[in-house]
């Protein structure tokens, strides 16, 4: 065991083959199990279990009764070795679980400044990109991937393997079971599409130029009286294309389960 400079409360339980590095806070109570590593600054709150071979990057703030690292909840799992990855300056909030991978991926990955707030779940094989907001009692299946600075309303249900496109927003409550494409602001259940995430992208600092753009994309895509393949067909022969509708057209185009209308 490594508590290279790390502040351990003594009813905690720490594995030998656990490593904290220097600033690391370990509250009352809390367990760290084996192949834990914990970085620079990050802290753990009263009652908290990692429970094995999971990765916390510096500057995290996980809070109390928080279960980090538990088996997959996935009937094919047998044993294997999987891990979980959390990013830089996460904060992850009470009772939220976070379950490492299976042999499908290895790896459930968390990226840097995330907040998952209180009773989350993120299921096996899951990836979160940077800046992904969580919010209270969201449930993910497994697989799912929440791209760059997307916002889950709390309630919201998440099939396996759905994917959310970067900067969008899903509103609270909802029932996921088909692709939210970027830049887009979905909710309900069943879940329909309500336009583009405008407070997300006014605070995205896009430019306007790239604003206009994103909206005369959407209104090929979703109000005029195209369908989905003829409006991409459109989008595509038009030339300098800003690279944010070049990444709409990619992610439609690539869905399997489909996208949110």
């Amino acid at each position: 065991m490594t508590r290279s400079g790390a502040s351990v409360h003594p009813t905690a339980v720490i594995h030998p083959e656990a490593t904290l590095n220097s600033g690391v806070e370990v509250g009352p109570y809390a367990i760290v199990g084996p192949g834990v590593s914990i970085d620079n600054g990050t802290s753990l709150g009263p009652h908290t279990v990692v429970v094995r071979d999971t990765i916390i990057g510096p500057n995290c703030s996980i809070s109390a009764n928080t279960v980090l690292g538990a088996d997959p909840q996935d009937l094919k799992y047998e044993g294997e070795y999987s891990q979980l990855c959390i990013g830089s300056g996460t904060t992850i909030r009470e009772f939220a679980s976070l379950n490492r991978g299976t042999a499908a991926s290895g790896v459930t990955k968390v990226g840097n400044e995330c907040l998952i707030m209180a009773y989350a779940h993120v299921a096996h094989d899951c990836v979160l990109g940077d800046g992904v907001v969580v919010a209270n009692a969201v449930n993910m299946g497994g697989h799912v991937n929440i791209e760059d600075h997307a916002t889950i309303g709390g309630l919201t249900a998440i099939h396996q393997f759905v994917r959310i496109g970067r900067h969008s927003f899903c509103g609270g409550g909802s029932r996921l079971t088909q692709d939210i494409p970027p830049f887009m602001k979905v909710a309900g259940n069943p879940v329909k599409l309500y336009g583009l995430n405008s407070v997300g992208l006014s605070r995205s600092k896009l430019s306007k130029q790239v604003l206009t753009c994103l909206r005369g994309a959407y209104q090929d895509l979703f109000q005029s009286k195209m369908n989905i393949g003829q409006a991409l067909e459109k989008l595509e022969k038009q030339n300098d294309l800003a690279s944010e509708v070049v990444e709409l057209i990619e992610f439609i185009r690539s869905s399997t389960r489909g996208i949110v209308t």
